[in-house]
């Protein structure tokens, strides 16, 4: 079985003090990690190959979290994917097999959905 340092995730967060923490914890855990503060960020580094995503649903820019975890899935159709927003669900955007957390995020939660979405492979 793979292990945690093995797998990159990318964290979609625009409030900077939350996304450092979100990052602490889980690279804390053994996870590796790249962090983006806008949806137009997400989508470069997608581009470069992510592991699982952990976003946001409300972004500044153009492109928001529904946005990025769908272009993810373009990118890699099953890309594990888990939403931390304080923003109601959106059945119609959320891409299928997805978890969705709220905020605020109960950071031992997000270690159990990630090793569920991720090392269940």
């Amino acid at each position: 079985m793979r292990q945690r340092e093995q797998f990159t995730g990318l964290i979609v967060e625009d409030e900077w003090l939350l996304r450092l923490e979100l990052i602490e914890e889980l690279a804390g855990a053994g996870w590796r990690l790249n962090e983006a503060a806008t949806g137009e960020e997400a989508l470069a580094l997608i581009q470069g190959g992510i592991d699982f995503l952990v976003t946001d649903i409300r972004l500044p820019g153009a492109v928001n979290g529904w946005d990025v975890a769908e272009a993810g899935r373009r990118h890699d159709p099953l890309l594990p994917v888990i939403y931390v927003s304080a923003n109601p669900i959106d059945p119609r955007r959320r891409v299928e097999g997805s978890l969705f957390l709220g905020k605020p995020v109960d950071m031992l939660q997000l270690l159990h959905c990630c090793d569920r979405l991720v090392l269940k492979h």
